[in-house]
């Protein structure tokens, strides 16, 4: 409304001018005997003064009225384009194309354009230091991890694996007569053992073996027969050869260690098998142990391994089934599509 007010101000005050300006040049040319007769004149009734005073004023109103509810528009049109670039990054879809601001509406592109290249270029940015900082930390966890592992394997595993092999000597070769002495060294002995399934289980986890430039099925087989010369679990397995993105291979991967950590720790099973086929379009790995098991829905809120191979199958866009009871061993089984290129599809 004020540059409306302006205008019409603005507008009132030339015409006036303009008038007594013409009006001045006239009697100058033309001259009066009596100015008095000039106010006292009278048209229709109303002195010639007012006319002289009101005409210009009134033009001047009308005038400035239009001109100025003519350039509110457009400057409302530049406000909007500016107000839509501030709050929403964007140019609006309808443009008015008014011929008084054509360049500013160009400017205003260019800026927008401007703007744009540098956001994406801040994004790019922020991206790259973002996966700096996590290849960074995720070294530095690696390095950390493995030293502890190195450590507890060069100190804390061989000193349990040389108490196991002390505990069996003794109740093998020289058992004592008194009876609860006897149990007690043999639950010692137990102990022990169970001790050195926890560590073994324990250096899985703080070192997973990666794949490498192997594939799944390698890993797999490799990870299962190194197993099977550590652990006094039988292992049995079924590995057919198929093929599939290296981020699947991966994640898979990282699910069957964390499953045989978990049987390694927790289970106290006698025997392993291990499922890893391709039917129906679809990657199917299943572990079975016929350890002690649990209540799948007591421990699976609370278990982070649980939780860790849930969140990895999702990723994959595929499914985790866990089916245990206490005494009757546990069950996972692991589904993920296998999304085929269009290249392939075509063939």
């Amino acid at each position: 409304m004020k540059i409306i007010l302006k205008n019409m101000i603005t507008s009132s005050m030339l015409y006036l001018l303009l008038i007594l300006l013409t009006l001045g040049v006239t009697f100058f040319a033309f001259p009066l005997d009596d100015w008095t007769k000039l106010w006292k004149q009278e048209v229709y009734d109303v002195p010639f003064w007012v006319y002289i005073i009101s005409i210009p004023v009134v033009l001047g109103m009308i005038t400035g009225f239009t001109a100025g509810l003519f350039w509110r528009q457009r400057f409302k049109y530049v406000e909007r384009q500016l107000e839509t670039l501030v709050k929403e990054q964007k140019l609006p879809s309808v443009k008015a194309n008014y011929k008084e601001v054509i360049m500013i509406e160009n400017y205003i592109e260019k800026l927008y354009r401007k703007l744009r290249h540098q956001a994406e270029l801040s994004q790019k940015l922020v991206t790259e230091r973002t996966t700096e900082r996590e290849q960074s930390l995720q070294e530095i966890v690696v390095q950390e991890r493995n030293r502890l592992a190195r450590e507890l394997h060069d100190s804390v595993s061989q000193q349990l694996f040389a108490a196991s092999m002390m505990m069996s000597a003794i109740n093998e070769t020289n058992p004592p007569k008194n009876a609860n002495l006897k149990k007690q060294l043999f639950m010692v002995e137990k102990m022990i053992h169970q001790s050195q399934l926890e560590m073994r289980a324990l250096l899985l986890h703080l070192r997973p073996v990666a794949l490498k430039g192997k594939s799944l099925q390698e890993g797999t087989e490799e990870l299962l027969h190194e197993l099977t010369q550590k652990v006094p679990i039988e292992i049995d397995w079924k590995v057919e050869d198929f093929h599939a993105d290296k981020g699947v291979e991966d994640q898979l991967f990282r699910i069957l260690q964390e499953s045989v950590s978990n049987t390694l720790r927790h289970a106290n099973a006698s025997t392993l098998y291990v499922l890893l086929i391709e039917r129906d379009d679809h990657v199917i790995m299943r572990i079975v142990d016929n350890g002690a098991g649990f209540d799948v829905h007591k421990v699976k809120t609370s278990s982070y391994g649980l939780t860790n191979m849930q969140e990895r199958a999702e990723e994959l866009g595929g499914i985790l089934k866990v089916i245990s009871l206490p005494g009757e061993g546990t069950r996972i089984e692991v589904k993920i599509p296998v999304l085929h290129k269009e290249g392939d599809l075509n063939n």
